[in-house]
């Protein structure tokens, strides 16, 4: 796998990405990762192109490798308040703002952010796949929702949240019919056609 490059500038430099914004049900999550600028681990990647256990594998090295890192939720019922969008936004700050090591930069997957307080920050299409502090934040991001969607999955088996983690399958939508919506879903999300007949 091709080395990604450590860093986007010179300074204190904290990646942040987030998963679970197409989900409909659950939280959005995001992380903040702070490396040291000589750090190098050719093994991460976009966690959409690594298999489970390896992402899991590297949750361990990233925690342990990382000068800061942080992982944070915000949940459906704010989702809906303020859209996904917003909500993914939020989660990011939040996460930055957790961190252990105040940054002087922040490098941002995809391209859409807000200013956190007075921080210069970067926007980077497909930044999970080119830089490594995104790379790992994305991972991190990835492992505690899905770890957090499993246990409340325990809760409600009906949904099959244990495998797809809240994302809108086929399963996930014929058991909305049968079943309706539980807490964790999101009721501004138009699920499909029949939302309207759910039990919200």
């Amino acid at each position: 796998m091709k080395l990604l490059p450590t860093q986007y500038s010179k300074k204190i430099e904290a990646g942040t990405d987030e998963a679970g914004r197409g989900c409909i049900a659950g939280p959005v999550s995001a992380a903040a990762v702070i490396f040291s600028k000589n750090y190098s681990n050719p093994n991460l990647n976009d966690s959409k192109k690594l298999s489970e256990k390896k992402r899991n594998e590297l949750r361990k090295v990233i925690e342990k490798d990382a000068l800061a890192f942080s992982v944070v939720h915000v949940e459906n019922h704010e989702i809906d308040k303020i859209n996904i969008l917003n909500a993914s936004i939020l989660a990011m700050h939040k996460a930055i703002k957790e961190l252990k090591i105040v940054p002087e930069f922040i490098l941002v997957d995809g391209n859409r952010f807000s200013k956190f307080e007075n921080l210069e920050h970067k926007c980077i299409i497909y930044g999970d796949t080119k830089f490594q502090n995104i790379a790992a934040a994305s991972i991190l991001a990835k492992t505690y929702r899905d770890e957090l969607m499993i246990k409340l999955g325990k809760k409600y088996p009906q949904y099959n949240w244990n495998k797809n983690k809240g994302y809108p399958t086929k399963f996930h939508k014929n058991s909305l019919k049968l079943h309706g919506s539980s807490v964790y879903h999101r009721k501004s999300f138009r699920l499909f056609d029949i939302q309207k007949e759910l039990k919200f």
